[in-house]
């Protein structure tokens, strides 16, 4: 029976890092729950036994029943029934399996039904559904909307709304409209307060809307009468249960087509205020975006998983010229770069969401009591690092993403245009993912202002000072060269002290950055484990190298007096 949990053995070495005792310790707060939940864990080895396990069902639902359904849903996609929507037979049999398997509201505390669980397990179970239907993984992933109402929603708000998630309800978060995609600033639709009934009315239109029937919505919308800027936006409630809210259509996508994308009508729609007025933008969208990013990187690493094995599997069945096309230099070269981009962004993801889950523990304790002077500190860390590293996760893995499935593809040949591989499907779901959550653009104007204060760069001082493996310190000199030509890079740019030529050299920057700091990661995986990521480094060495190199290049050559020569007039 497939599993697509102990399948891949990477996964289960990602979950046994070092920092995971420290997560444990403070998610766990002492293991205070043990008394109370007779499904608590007693110490750290019951708590990653827990994770292990969850993670195991997850693999076995994923490899049969969602893996079974993905080519039934990908053809029948949800449907638009009068103002509601239906999801494919598939997709709501996938939903069935895992509520049942009580795999909702993972992250929430015990007291509201949830398991408990730090946000790397959780982003691992996004990883691995994606793998076989990504767009499932957007409605299953919503859930985790219900971090941001827990971290700034009342204690009244918890407790009506979190249990209802962990019973299996969904959720979506509604932002964008017709006028406001990228533009958060620009969003319109309308909240004013009802005196009469004590509560906010939301009217107006939300756009490009993932999972837009859900039973709960986070809403951005416009709470200051007389305001165009995103000081005037506030964050919203809405529960279905209230109506007022129609679905006006579903998009018509090039893929997850499982995944209902609406364009909503609010109309009088009551609603209840998330936190404070006036930061809906300005801090609990950032937070909540931040989230959908890990996610949209998790979904991207599942879906390079998914190709490089069906380009393996494809590579070592097909027989072309008397012999399986894996033996052929041209075939062998992608698939190695496929393996090690898959590898790099891998450990990317998962060092980014172990510091997330640091300082968001942190945060949690907070609420409780006073942070020690250490901790404070320890938290202050953590979230720098955290918001650091989720733009390069999201940008460089969505990229990474796309080329895998584009490779895989290429490597099935005219087969793969065909179709009867899913392949194909991998190829058109993978497109969205550099794009929705803040396109790769958008994640590199996140990114860029750690490049020039000097933040990416600390970081590759402080792995190049770590021990690795005698068969690493190779590669760890490499990267420390690497470095010295993004450093030299960052100051021709600094020194231009021209806000064009400083955006358009940013990609470059960034990317350098990425390739970098994967290739440390890369290196310390291989020093712990290199029977599975040694190869895998060594090839990435050679990618991030060029990759490097081409960027410092480009950069070098480039002057501000050559911007003319790019622009669109």
């Amino acid at each position: 029976m497939a599993n697509c949990y102990s399948d891949h053995p990477e996964l289960r070495f990602e979950m046994n890092h070092p920092l995971m005792k420290r997560i444990v310790e403070l998610k766990e707060r002492d293991f205070r729950d043990k008394d109370t939940f007779d499904y608590a864990p007693l110490n750290f080895e019951d708590a990653m036994d827990s994770y292990d396990r969850v993670l195991d069902i997850v693999g076995e639902i994923t490899g049969t029943t969602i893996a079974d359904n993905a080519e039934g849903v990908d053809i029948e996609g949800s449907h638009h029934e009068g103002d509601r929507v239906r999801y494919a037979s598939g997709t709501a049999e996938n939903l069935k399996a895992m509520v049942g398997a009580g795999m909702n509201g993972m992250t929430m505390p015990r007291r509201y039904d949830g398991l408990n669980f730090p946000i790397t397990p959780y982003t691992m179970c996004a990883e691995i559904v994606a793998a076989k239907d990504a767009g499932f993984g957007n409605i299953w992933s919503l859930q985790d909307c219900i971090e941001t109402l827990y971290e700034f929603g009342n204690e009244d708000q918890h407790s009506r709304f979190i249990p209802r998630i962990c019973a299996g309800e969904t959720m979506s978060m509604d932002l964008t409209e017709p006028d406001a995609g990228s533009d958060l600033q620009s969003v319109m639709l309308k909240a004013t307060y009802d005196e009469a009934e004590g509560c906010w009315r939301l009217n107006g239109v939300k756009r490009f809307i993932t999972n837009g029937d859900a039973d709960l919505h986070l809403v951005l919308a416009r709470s200051e009468e007389g305001t165009t800027d995103g000081r005037g936006l506030s964050m919203f409630i809405y529960d279905k249960r209230d109506g007022g809210v129609n679905v006006r259509r579903i998009e018509h996508k090039l893929g997850i087509h499982g995944s209902p994308t609406c364009e909503l009508v609010y109309k009088n729609a009551k609603a209840e205020l998330c936190g404070d007025r006036k930061l809906g933008l300005i801090k609990y969208v950032m937070a909540l975006m931040n989230g959908a990013r890990l996610g949209i990187a998790a979904q991207s690493v599942g879906l390079s998983q998914a190709a490089y094995d069906e380009g393996l599997a494809y590579a070592r069945d097909r027989q072309q010229f008397g012999k399986a096309i894996i033996t052929l230099p041209a075939v062998y070269d992608m698939l190695a770069l496929m393996k090690a981009k898959l590898d790099a962004g891998r450990a990317l993801l998962y060092q980014t969401s172990r510091y997330v889950d640091i300082y968001k523990a942190l945060d949690d304790i907070a609420r409780e009591r006073k942070l020690t002077p250490e901790e404070r500190q320890e938290q202050k860390k953590y979230a720098k690092l955290a918001d650091s590293l989720t733009p390069l996760a999201k940008g460089m893995n969505s990229e990474y993403c796309n080329q895998n499935t584009y490779d895989a593809l290429q490597i099935h040949g005219g087969s793969g245009f065909m179709m009867d591989y899913p392949i194909q499907r991998y190829a058109r779901d993978a497109r969205i993912t550099n794009i929705y959550e803040g396109t790769t653009q958008l994640q590199v104007v996140a990114a860029i202002r750690y490049v020039t204060n000097g933040s990416y760069l600390a970081q590759m001082r402080e792995f190049e000072a770590a021990e690795v493996s005698e068969a690493m310190k190779p590669l760890q000199a490499r990267a420390k060269k690497m470095a010295y030509l993004f450093e030299e890079a960052t100051n021709y740019v600094k020194e231009a002290k021209d806000q064009e030529f400083h955006d358009i050299c940013a990609r470059h920057l960034v990317e350098m950055a990425a390739d970098v700091i994967m290739l440390h990661l890369i290196q310390y995986n291989a020093t712990q484990a290199p029977e599975m990521f040694e190869r895998s480094a060594r090839v990435y060495a050679n990618f991030a190298e060029a990759e490097v190199i081409k960027h410092h290049a480009w950069v070098m050559n480039m002057t501000a007096e050559q911007l003319v020569d790019y622009r669109s007039e």
